[in-house]
């Protein structure tokens, strides 16, 4: 068992000093990566500046009017996650932490009408929050934090699709990987398989609010249908991975919806709870009432 624990972490704080010294053109410098994870108490504890270790989209711009700027992130991932009696929603979480220590964010601060129940959902499509390449942007505060999958992270550690690619943790304390897996989840010599989401579009219209047919504007317009996908309603499976040898819970980052879990299989771990919705949400505006322009 400690084997496997302090594996990854040797490997973080190696990618750690990589990170540090990393050079990019000055255009797009924002500063120097800091991050150090250590273990102590049974916790990986993550101690990070929240700065991105790779070439980010120009901020502020024309749909994110925030510039990036460091944080002061101490967050505590367990060693020893425990499932949950029935999965958690994630909505007032940040979902987990890359290794580079920026934050996994997969929920916005917009909402038709200024009601809660009906966000709108960041990669729809439907509505532009300034993204970048990295499916990432900035809130108010200036952290700069990931929708999706994590491309420039992912280049840094090699690129993706040759290999089980562990590239954050849960704030449960599952790991992270993108969505590249073994075809077989017991067998780590079976060919890796892109993991599909189990959630589809329902069919027909929604019940009050915007009203409409359900096009995926909202997180709500999905619904999970077992067996229709290779992962399950957390996005996530169990199974061997090259980071535990013995088997674990894991969640995968899709290229579809939910691109992010919504749902923990365990239970988040409270130095991952944020205070509430930043003025004028993720992307720094309030919408005016009514669905945004399209």
């Amino acid at each position: 068992m400690k084997s496997f624990v302090l594996g990854p972490i040797i490997a973080l704080l190696l990618l750690n000093r990589t990170f540090a010294q990393d050079s990019q053109p000055k255009a797009t410098q924002i500063g120097t990566n800091h991050v150090v994870i250590k273990v102590s108490g049974g916790s990986r504890l993550v101690d990070a500046d929240g700065i991105p270790n790779h070439v980010t989209g120009d901020f502020p711009n024309d749909h994110n009017p925030n510039s990036i700027s460091p944080q002061n992130y101490h967050f505590k991932v367990p060693i020893h996650p425990m499932e949950a009696a029935t999965p958690i929603r994630s909505e007032r979480y940040w979902f987990g932490v890359a290794l580079n220590g920026v934050p996994f964010e997969p929920g916005t601060g917009e909402f038709y009408n200024g009601q809660r129940e009906w966000m709108y959902e960041a990669k729809s499509g439907f509505i532009d929050l300034g993204l970048d390449n990295n499916n990432a942007h900035v809130q108010p505060q200036g952290s700069y934090h990931y929708h999706g999958l994590p491309s420039g992270l992912i280049m840094k550690l090699g690129g993706d699709g040759k290999k089980m690619l562990l590239v954050g943790w849960g704030a449960d304390g599952y790991p992270l990987y993108t969505s590249y897996a073994y075809s077989n989840p017991k067998d780590p010599r079976s060919a890796l398989k892109k993991m599909k989401s189990g959630y589809r579009l329902r069919t027909g219209v929604r019940k009050g609010g915007p009203g409409g047919a359900f096009d995926g504007r909202f997180p709500t317009d999905y619904e999970f249908v077992k067996g229709a996908g290779d992962l399950d309603e957390c996005n996530g499976r169990t199974g061997v991975t090259p980071d535990f040898p013995n088997g674990t819970f894991y969640y995968c980052l899709t290229e579809e919806f939910p691109y992010i879990s919504r749902k923990f299989h365990g239970t988040p771990d409270p130095s991952f709870q944020k205070m509430g919705p930043a003025a004028g949400g993720p992307g720094g505006r309030r919408r005016p009432p009514g669905p945004p322009p399209f």
